[in-house]
């Protein structure tokens, strides 16, 4: 029978299943080989990269590692060397991470493409766990931010938003659309769409236009002549609409260039008098390619905190000298602010604003007592006396010293021993009302007696703390509704001399920001100056290489 098989019709059909039979297996084995080796490599490189991660970037990996742990560290990206359909989609979201500021090369994006084109079982595992590294920072950035904001500046303490890795990798990870799903990840509102659109608008403008430098000299004032004059013209043509041409001597700063100066004035938040001086010349010479940096920076700013810090708060931008009180979801109150110095800067911070006080007294910090009040006593000791302030043995007793008794000369300023406090009244530098909130700078909102600082552009006269130019109307908006206090009472009360501290209906968020590029109520995209010089620094981070594992 066994010769009859061989010898018989069977023998080409059993011949030709066993070399099937072989060539299957042929081709099994080294896929499987393949595929034992990759995740291998995948294995070895999540383990490396959480052994020798660095700057806090364990949780990202570890994350990470454990997606791939629950599918057997199958390849989330990539099939026999190329990008699944969805692996496709995440690198094009990678590459349109710059259209929100950000860089595709934070997310390794030419190595991974690189690693592609290798057969490597060990380049396309790194190629896979990079993406998917990828997509967890992206996804970070996007709603947290970039750069860690507490870190770049001691004056910006904003409460930013903290990522949620284990959210963003067991998500985004098996997503079907990773761009729907970074994009998702975006501030809500209005501003950060607007800005987004300013930002490609603006990188379009930078290869078309370039701006004319105006040199500084001396004050240009209305009717006066200068060889500047054509070039703040034509400056200001390059950007301004219906700057009118020169009327008779080229040279001279006729009533149409003036008017131009107010509108360019009004639109940078400066004094709106047609001056020009250093501040509107600085203004005029800010380049375009730091304008696009500007609204890279702002769009930062919007990743790291909300737009609206919930329905009840007191948003102050003191880039804009501003403030805006919104109540269940409404604008309730509106009014200009004065913040501080370049020297005394107002703080990016949050809080909460429980209750105010009127005729407060003002306990004068140790820095501004030893900086600005002790030369002052040095030539006359009783010089405090005039603006109602007392000075006391120290800042545990009410024991008050007579100023003539002591040698200020000996005092030192980084040093001052001595509590000064001024008296309730009109001269009182935070005038009728206080609104004390807690934070670690020591500074609050206030009235102020010098209210004629209000009519000017630039308001950056304090030493840090915020000054309304209402305050009495933020009451009446802060207190509706309540039955135990009301505007005319806290006015009476204040205009009384009386003392006496008032509880908010409800608490209210106050939020101090630094936008220095927004779009307002119209639309109309919105420039600041950098007055704190913070934007400069939060670009710098921002362009900063990632200091955690870049794996190798």
């Amino acid at each position: 029978m066994l010769r009859g098989i061989l010898s018989g019709p069977w023998v080409g059909r059993v011949c030709f299943c066993g070399v099937l039979a072989i060539s299957l297996l042929r081709g099994v084995e080294p896929a499987r080989a393949e595929g034992d080796a990759t995740v291998v490599a995948l294995k070895d490189r999540i383990r490396t990269a959480i052994q020798t991660a660095t700057d806090g970037s364990e949780p990202i990996l570890a994350a990470i590692g454990k997606v791939y742990a629950e599918r057997e560290h199958a390849l989330l990206w990539l099939d026999r060397g190329k990008p699944t359909r969805r692996g496709a989609a995440l690198l094009e979201a990678l590459k349109a991470m710059q259209g929100e500021g950000l860089e595709p090369e934070d997310y390794d994006v030419s190595l991974i493409e690189k690693l592609m084109t290798s057969d490597a079982p060990i380049d396309q595992a790194r190629a896979d766990f990079l993406m998917s590294r990828a997509l967890v920072l992206a996804g970070a950035d996007m709603s947290s931010g970039r750069v860690n904001a507490n870190a770049i500046d001691k004056d910006m303490s904003p409460v930013q938003r903290r990522p949620d890795y284990a959210a963003l990798a067991r998500d985004g990870l098996v997503a079907s659309d990773p761009q729907a799903f970074i994009q998702s990840l975006a501030p809500p509102g209005r501003q950060y769409p607007a800005l987004k659109k300013a930002l490609a608008e603006w990188r379009e403008r930078v290869k078309t236009e370039t701006y004319t430098k105006v040199p500084r000299g001396e004050l240009l004032r209305p009717g006066n002549c200068d060889p500047r004059v054509p070039l703040i013209r034509k400056r200001l043509s390059e950007t301004e609409a219906d700057v009118p041409t020169a009327h008779g001597d080229p040279n001279c700063y006729d009533d149409g260039l003036v008017a131009a100066v107010k509108r360019f004035q009004d639109a940078h938040n400066l004094s709106v008098d047609g001056v020009v001086g250093p501040r509107v010349t600085a203004s005029m010479n800010i380049p375009i390619e730091e304008k696009v940096q500007q609204i890279i920076v702002n769009l930062e700013r919007r990743r790291w905190a909300p737009e609206a810090p919930g329905s009840r708060y007191l948003l102050i931008n003191a880039a804009d000298y501003a403030a805006v009180f919104v109540d269940d979801g409404q604008v309730a109150f509106r009014t200009k602010v004065i913040v501080g110095t370049a020297k005394d800067q107002t703080p990016e911070i949050t809080s909460t604003m429980h209750s105010f006080q009127t005729n407060p007294y003002w306990t004068v910090p140790t820095s501004i007592a030893g900086e600005e009040y002790l030369p002052m006593l040095r030539r006359d000791p009783y010089a405090l006396q005039k603006s109602n302030m007392r000075i006391f043995a120290d800042w545990s007793s009410d024991t008050e010293l007579d100023p003539g008794t002591v040698d200020w000369t000996s005092v030192s300023p980084k040093a001052f021993p001595y509590r000064i406090r001024q008296e309730p009244g009109a001269s009182n530098a935070l005038g009728y009302i206080f609104f004390p909130f807690a934070n670690k700078y020591g500074i609050y909102v206030h009235d102020t007696s010098s209210r004629f600082l209000f009519t000017e552009g630039s308001r950056n006269f304090s030493h840090g703390c915020i000054r309304l130019q209402n305050p009495f109307a933020f009451i009446e908006a802060a207190v509706k509704g309540s039955t135990s206090v009301n505007r005319a009472r806290v006015e009476a009360m204040a205009n009384g001399g009386r003392q006496a501290s008032f509880g908010f209906p409800a608490p209210i968020t106050i939020m101090v920001t630094y936008q220095t590029v927004f779009v307002d109520d119209n639309d109309k995209l919105q420039f600041r100056d950098d007055i704190y010089g913070r934007d400069r620094k939060v670009f710098a981070a921002m362009r900063k290489t990632r200091t955690f594992e870049r794996a190798r």
